[in-house]
């Protein structure tokens, strides 16, 4: 990734750090399913195998950039009848990188295996019987292309960071490299003793060899997905900030960023890990590391380990960097702890991760900041729209990854489609909603029906509808109208009209604010104040929309959508 600027480095990294700063200016083991019915899928999953545990020892050199590494797999079958294993690893390119396999050996020896096609089939010694453990130990070596980064920082120091996302783990460990099948690790890194090496989970061992290499070991025992899986090895300086519920908070930043670095980590990581930890549910893993690297341009989730890139540090705590923090520390709780099953859902990971750090910008800066927030989105999803019209949140068999994620599409369109809800179903049940959903689905993988089916127990509310428009179809609300004053009839009419395209047509829910003025007169010399707006309640649900809504006296004004609630353009004025 190098030292490019933030709008050319991969849609993931920058995308968060691009969307955040612009609004700082303003297990279910099951198959996908949607209310439209079930999805094909690409990937070659199998149900009847469970990853459990990986560990992996590498050897890091400052010779050559080929890394030699034992990945020991620990797995259980579901199923009678499984004979061979299939894992994710590149092979060798023309180039002279991708892995070589050296050797695969089970418990009794030697086994069979296949390398191609960036696949890696392992024969097993015998079929197995539902309920069996297995385990084998793959030894391969080579050049990573893409997933571990090697080479100089932005102070030409050599370093290794790794840069899974989407499904590059495969390009230098040997997984199953998707979301569905999660599992815990191990990372036992040897390199020369300058380095020092950032993991997942809690540190087991870190021991300076006789050689001059320095091993580290680190443990991740809550499974996760291969994505979120992390190797940092640099000069840093380390500092424990304080900690969650015991939970160490730490910041690992280049050796030359010391002072910088701690003064922008130190805030604010506690103060949203305590509001998700309140709002959502419990913190799952043992530690949370910020930590500077060179193979992201904005931040990167993974588990216990974010990593943010090179300019991060400043001295400044910068707003929109601040944003990017609040963002990777939303996504431990939703993208890490609550995983979608497959990429198709990636909104769940993306558009949680995008809104989680609007509600924490609404609790701790306030709602003023919040709605600006909103606003800023809306247009980036407008201009998006212009140019995507039809793009749908959830992606239909998506196979082509390098459109995972989308931008506006899955970032903010995302988030707004979760901020809609929460307006559709009331406050009370959106969180009993979304605490229930993380409380099922913590630790392991949900899909959007998943979802769908928490929120309508919550709420008591068909969510078909609301589903079905906004992350199964395209399109955007767009409307125009007005309102007039009938003083024959004491009442106030009202019209909506949806303008956008008519194959889509929406059912929503819609607030107006009636301001009236108020019926004491002022006192001498004081002048009188209104009382808060009446809010009314219609629903739009047709092209053309007409309401009589009875009043006592004639409005001063009337305002559509007056909490911000839903994602439209709206032309509303009073008519004569």
């Amino acid at each position: 990734m190098d030292r490019r600027p933030v709008l050319e480095v991969p849609m993931k990294y920058a995308l968060p750090l691009l969307l955040l700063s612009s609004l700082a200016l303003g297990a279910g083991a099951v198959g996908p399913t949607t209310s439209l019915g079930p999805t094909a899928d690409a990937y070659p999953k199998n149900p009847a195998i469970d990853a459990l545990n990986y560990a992996f020892e590498l050897a890091l050199s400052d010779e050559t950039d080929l890394i030699s590494g034992e990945a020991t797999i620990d797995l259980r079958f579901l199923a009678d009848g499984v004979d061979r294993v299939r894992l994710d690893l590149v092979g060798m390119r023309d180039d002279g990188t991708g892995m070589r396999v050296r050797d695969v050996t089970g418990n009794s020896g030697p086994l069979e295996y296949t390398h191609r096609d960036d696949a890696l089939f392992v024969s097993l010694a015998r079929p197995t019987e539902a309920g069996d453990r297995r385990q084998f130990i793959v030894a391969y070596e080579g050049v990573p292309a893409t997933g571990l980064i090697i080479g100089p920082n932005k102070y030409g120091d050599r370093t290794f960071f790794s840069d899974n996302w989407p499904n590059k783990a495969r390009n230098w460990l040997p997984t199953i490299d998707h979301p569905y099948d999660k599992a815990t690790s191990e990372l036992i890194v040897t390199a020369p003793s300058h380095y020092q090496a950032i993991s997942n989970g809690l540190l087991i061992e870190e021991t300076d060899l006789l050689d001059g290499t320095r091993r580290t070991h680190w443990k991740q025992s809550v499974p996760i997905a291969t994505w979120l899986y992390a190797l940092g090895a640099a000069r840093f300086a380390v500092q424990t900030v304080d900690y969650y519920n015991g939970v160490p908070i730490q910041t690992w930043v280049y050796a030359q960023d010391r002072d910088a670095g701690f003064h922008d980590f130190a805030v604010p990581t506690k103060q949203a890990m305590e509001f998700y930890g309140d709002w959502v549910g419990p913190y799952s893993y043992e530690k949370l590391a910020n930590v500077q690297s060179n193979s992201v341009g904005g931040g990167m989730e993974a588990a216990t380990a974010i990593f943010y890139g090179d300019e991060s540090v400043t001295g400044e705590r910068s707003v929109r960097w601040r944003n990017v923090i609040i963002h990777e520390v939303a996504h431990q709780w939703f993208g890490n702890a609550v995983t979608e099953y497959d990429w198709d859902d990636v909104w769940l990971s993306e558009g949680f991760a995008t809104y989680f750090t609007l509600l924490f910008i609404e609790h701790q800066y306030g709602r003023d900041e919040f709605v600006e927030r909103l606003k800023v989105s809306r247009d980036g999803i407008r201009a998006f729209m212009a140019e995507n019209p039809d793009y749908r949140i959830v992606h239909d068999n998506l196979s082509d990854m390098s459109r995972v994620t989308s931008g506006p599409g899955t970032y903010q369109k995302g988030s707004w489609t979760l901020h809609m809800l929460r307006g559709v179903v009331g406050e009370d049940a959106f969180w009993a909603g979304i605490q229930a959903y993380y409380r099922e689905f913590q630790d392991r993988n949900a899909t959007t029906a998943d979802f769908r089916r928490a929120m309508e127990e919550a709420s008591g509310l068909d969510l078909g509808d609301f589903f079905d428009q906004w992350l199964y179809g395209g399109g955007w609300l767009e409307v125009e109208g007005g309102w007039r004053y009938d003083a024959e009839a004491g009442a106030i009419h009202v019209e909506i009209d949806q303008v956008q395209e008519e194959r889509y047509t929406f059912r929503m829910p819609v607030q107006l604010a009636i301001h009236l003025p108020s019926t004491e007169p002022p006192e001498r010399g004081v002048h009188g104040s209104a009382p808060p707006p009446r809010i009314e309640t219609v629903r739009v649900d047709a092209r053309r929309n007409r309401f009589t809504i009875p009043v006592g006296r004639e409005p001063l004004d009337v305002v559509l959508d007056p909490g911000t609630w839903l994602l439209m353009d709206a032309a509303f004025a009073r008519r004569r």
